[in-house]
């Protein structure tokens, strides 16, 4: 026979068991401007690097913006211009180098 134990008794009560905490997010706005752009996306630790997950988008003159909305943490990434050049963002504060001898931003939330 089971034994029943203090939290199965309580959900046998009707009781839900205790949420777990989540971390609240916070919107990172990012803006970039580039003359001859045709893309742009943000390829970084919170999305595999997979630009295609963070596509910005353009104001039709040379403007690229992105809302991201991340847990608090410190992140790393880099804007990918036309799929193939791949770029710190020049408004970051801090970088860090990168195991093809470029830079990454550094994104503290």
């Amino acid at each position: 026979m089971k034994k029943r134990t203090e939290n199965s008794s309580k959900r046998l009560q009707g009781k839900p068991p205790a949420a777990t905490p989540r971390a609240e997010t916070r919107t990172i706005h990012i803006e970039f401007f580039m003359s001859g752009a045709e893309s742009v996306g943000i390829a970084g630790t919170f999305n595999d690097w997979r630009p295609e997950r963070a596509p910005m988008l353009s104001d039709g003159h040379n403007r690229w913006i992105k809302d991201l909305s991340l847990t608090p943490g410190v992140y790393e990434y880099c804007l990918v211009v036309n799929g193939y050049k791949w770029m710190p963002d020049p408004h970051a504060r801090e970088t860090a180098p990168n195991p093809f001898g470029g830079r990454n931003s550094v994104l503290k939330v």
